[in-house]
């Protein structure tokens, strides 16, 4: 969607943007984490079926006064039910931010771009789009970097849980913790790159390296909560560079090839479709580690191989990684002097553009 010829204009847009979705995630964390918080244990659930002292974290019904055993049928049912309502929740916010989006924001093209150029069949545009080296620089480095942050994100909790004793009472507070520090650096993001570039700012992510190999090392919760906030702080650089990025990519391809238009929306839409299969593979990848080493969901207390898995997907492997999609970017080809030097081109396509549109009227 065409925004604006200028480019800091732009940035600044994707910086709100990004700001609002990250924030929409922390509230919707929180929602769901009131409504689903009856289905999770407070503490480490313990059986010792030599007697008769049982000792775990039970839910009471206030109705019937029943436990609901960890485990269970009952308690199953229940976590269930509590999801589902969940779900609910969330899948009306997202019918209404959908409405809103909709109905709110019109659309509105580049009216000073070369009219002249022609617009190009989807599997013509999908290929002439991947053979444009800034663009595939571009996938390359953040496919690797999505799969990174994504493995993290989804097995935290578990490492918490299983892999780090001291912290299985504060994930929780931990994943917000995460949230509200990606939040509030996203301002700081966008004045770095802005004031030291874009490239320079992307490697602002390898922060996220030391501290969660620190995390597995050092499991406490000191550590746990430097780690959250290094985290979130990492995760605004990677939500927030890419999209910024994506239009300089976008106009350079259109200084490269001024005779085709219309392939906008093929840029953005292979970006998100790459995210997001460099987010199912992470998923796949850590889905089936932990299922060959034998973990078990109902389990109280998890194998030494799954602590060991969940340890290397917390640390070593998003840091091999995240090394790899900054070794990629090193080649991105537009830096802030190509970026303005293109920027100076199509604004004299533009009006060019323009004089001949007024000549002809």
């Amino acid at each position: 969607m065409f925004l604006s010829t200028d480019q800091t204009e732009r940035d600044s847009a994707t910086a709100y943007r990004m700001t609002m979705e990250v924030l929409g995630t922390l509230i919707g964390a929180a929602l769901q984490g009131q409504i689903v918080a009856s289905a999770h244990t407070s503490h480490h659930c313990h059986v010792d079926y030599g007697t008769v002292n049982i000792s775990m974290n039970a839910t009471y019904s206030l109705v019937n006064s029943t436990i609901l055993v960890p485990g269970s049928a009952d308690y199953k049912l229940h976590a269930r039910n509590v999801y589902m309502i969940s779900a609910g929740v969330i899948g009306c916010i997202y019918v209404l931010c959908t409405a809103v989006l909709f109905l709110g924001v019109k659309e509105r093209n580049d009216s000073y771009a070369r009219s002249i150029g022609r617009i190009l069949p989807f599997f013509s545009g999908f290929k002439k789009s991947m053979q444009h080296g800034p663009y595939c620089y571009l996938i390359a480095s953040f496919f690797f970097i999505s799969a990174a942050v994504q493995l993290q994100q989804s097995n935290f909790v578990l490492f918490c849980t299983h892999a780090a004793g001291a912290l299985r009472d504060h994930f929780q507070n931990l994943v917000l913790t995460i949230l509200i520090s990606a939040v509030l650096s996203i301002p700081f993001w966008q004045w770095f790159l802005q004031r030291f570039g874009k490239k320079a700012a992307a490697f602002g992510i390898s922060c996220m390296i030391p501290f969660a190999i620190m995390l597995v090392t050092i499991p406490n919760v000191i550590v746990g909560y430097a780690v959250a906030v290094s985290s979130g702080f990492s995760i605004a650089a990677s939500l927030l560079l890419p999209w910024s990025m994506l239009p300089d990519v976008v106009d350079n391809f259109r200084q490269m090839n001024p005779r085709v238009n219309g392939l906008e929306a093929i840029f953005y839409s292979s970006y998100v479709f790459f995210t997001k299969l460099s987010a199912g593979i992470a998923l796949g990848i850590s889905t089936l580690s932990l299922q060959f080493t034998g973990y078990s969901s109902g389990a109280c207390r998890q194998s030494y191989h799954v602590v060991l898995t969940l340890q290397l997907l917390i640390g070593a492997v998003p840091a091999v990684l995240i090394i790899l999609g900054l070794i990629i970017l090193i080649f991105y080809p537009i830096t802030e002097d190509t970026r303005k030097e293109t920027e100076l081109i199509l604004n004299n396509i533009r009006l060019q553009t323009r004089r001949s549109t007024l000549i002809v009227i």
